[in-house]
């Protein structure tokens, strides 16, 4: 088994993901290959937090273009992980808002 920092690789800031962070949603980029329970056990190690649970989305690279050259980017996974009402939230995304 990974590391659990192999496991989540980034946070994801956008609009729509800083929205769920009030209702105790945060968005990470996460290993292709990782499976929900991992990625829950991975952030409540990471974190210091308990997940309610896990929702991934498998992302299709983007289409892009340099110069003369095309091609797509690599496929990735996001998850979106809920903690418990009880469990205290994330430090990074409370500095973002």
């Amino acid at each position: 088994m990974a590391f659990a920092h192999d496991i989540i690789i980034k946070p994801i800031i956008t609009e729509e993901s800083m929205a769920g962070a009030q209702q105790k949603k945060y968005t990470f980029k996460v290993a292709s290959d990782a499976t929900k329970p991992v990625i829950a056990k991975a952030a409540e190690e990471v974190f210091g937090v308990k997940v309610k649970k896990v929702n991934t989305v498998s992302m299709k690279g983007h289409f892009r273009r340099y110069g003369r050259f095309s091609g797509y980017k690599s496929d990735w996974k996001k998850a979106i992980i809920t903690l418990t009402d009880d469990s205290k939230t994330i430090e990074f995304f409370d500095a973002m808002s």
